[in-house]
């Protein structure tokens, strides 16, 4: 059995981490870290837990934290990486689902994030946790930086063009939406529901800090340096992720010949969809579950690819993601506890 941690267990992302565990057969939430919720079960923060998991939340404990095998840490960016060196030092692996482990260049960080990074020697050993991308390196990880959700759906519809050559480096968009849980559980004056519920905004554009990651990897995919136009929007729906990203093409394609080549670079990945010629994802499709949706169109009269990706953001974005990372880590099939489909209503 693989004893688990899981820090910030009452923010979104970290209560569907919870959800989650509660169902995996071989792994079990022995730690559930709150200050805010210290000493009051979890069933008592979010009643959907009563008959299936009342363990108390705690403050965190390092000590207590030392006795799992592993710890997710969905603490706020900035705060991961001031704990994480002491959960690595009592030999407790970790999934973080912050950015603060996820950059090759610790100036890249630094720069996007406005922060000194204090653990520059654990940023160097984590692995980029896109289990369809970095499967080898996960598996023998003690650290891994978990994507977030803007991040895997661009990455994951995007990559396939680029890593075959089939589509140009040079002025890659990505148009971009997300449901509220996006912005945490946190009070702000954006998420209250007069002021989101019938409203769709765009925010932080061509500074939005996820940028640079999208960046990082893309780059690796295209051999060259990639640089992007990420315009990321707030939509009012509770969750979802939809990316709308264009690509110019090096040649002239079909939609069947995308698709054909999409369905044959993800032909291995249980938790990616490929769409037929003609279908698109939606965000219903996917909520709820682990899998990403992508539907491709050859935009023929532009010579350019029209790629729309759909996932969960606080499951195939978060939680999700981070389990399969887990499941990979310790040997487990990596569907396990996620190879399920979406809530759909």
């Amino acid at each position: 059995m693989i004893k688990t941690a899981v820090l910030g267990a009452t923010g979104y992302a970290g209560v569907e981490l919870v959800r989650l565990l509660a169902s995996h057969p071989e792994a079990k939430p022995v730690l559930l870290g709150s200050q805010s919720y210290d000493g009051q079960r979890i069933s008592d923060v979010y009643p959907n837990f009563r008959h299936v998991l009342e363990t108390e939340c705690e403050k965190l404990d390092l000590d207590k934290v030392a006795q799992c095998d592993v710890a997710f840490t969905a603490l706020p960016h900035g705060a991961s990486k001031d704990v994480i060196p002491q959960i690595i030092e009592r030999g407790v692996k970790v999934i973080d689902l912050s950015g603060d482990f996820r950059y090759d260049d610790i100036e890249v960080y630094e720069k996007w994030y406005g922060q000194k990074h204090s653990a520059p020697e654990l940023l160097k050993e984590s692995v980029y946790g896109l289990p369809e991308l970095y499967r080898d390196k996960i598996k023998n990880a003690r650290i891994i930086g978990n994507p977030g959700c803007y991040t895997t759906c661009s990455i994951l519809g995007a990559y396939p063009l680029l890593a075959t050559g089939a589509g140009s480096a040079k002025n890659v968009i990505v148009d971009a939406k997300s449901g509220v849980t996006g912005a945490g559980r946190g009070l702000s004056q954006q998420c209250h529901f007069c002021e989101c519920t019938e409203n769709s905004k765009a925010y932080k554009v061509a500074t939005h800090r996820h940028t640079s990651e999208i960046e990082q990897e893309l780059s690796k995919a295209a051999g060259e340096e990639v640089l992007i136009s990420f315009t990321p929007h707030l939509i009012p729906q509770k969750r979802g992720i939809l990316s709308t990203i264009y690509i110019n093409l090096n040649r002239k394609y079909t939609t069947e010949e995308l698709v054909d080549l999409y369905k044959d670079y993800y032909k291995d990945e249980f938790f990616i969809r490929v769409k037929d010629a003609g279908e698109l994802p939606e965000t219903k499709h996917t909520a709820g579950s682990n899998f990403v949706d992508i539907g491709v169109v050859a935009d023929e009269r532009l010579q350019r690819a029209v790629v729309v990706c759909a996932l969960d953001n606080i499951v195939k974005g978060a939680a999700g993601q981070a389990i399969q990372n887990m499941n990979i880590m310790f040997g487990q099939d990596e569907k396990t506890a996620l190879d399920r489909p979406g809530f759909y209503l």
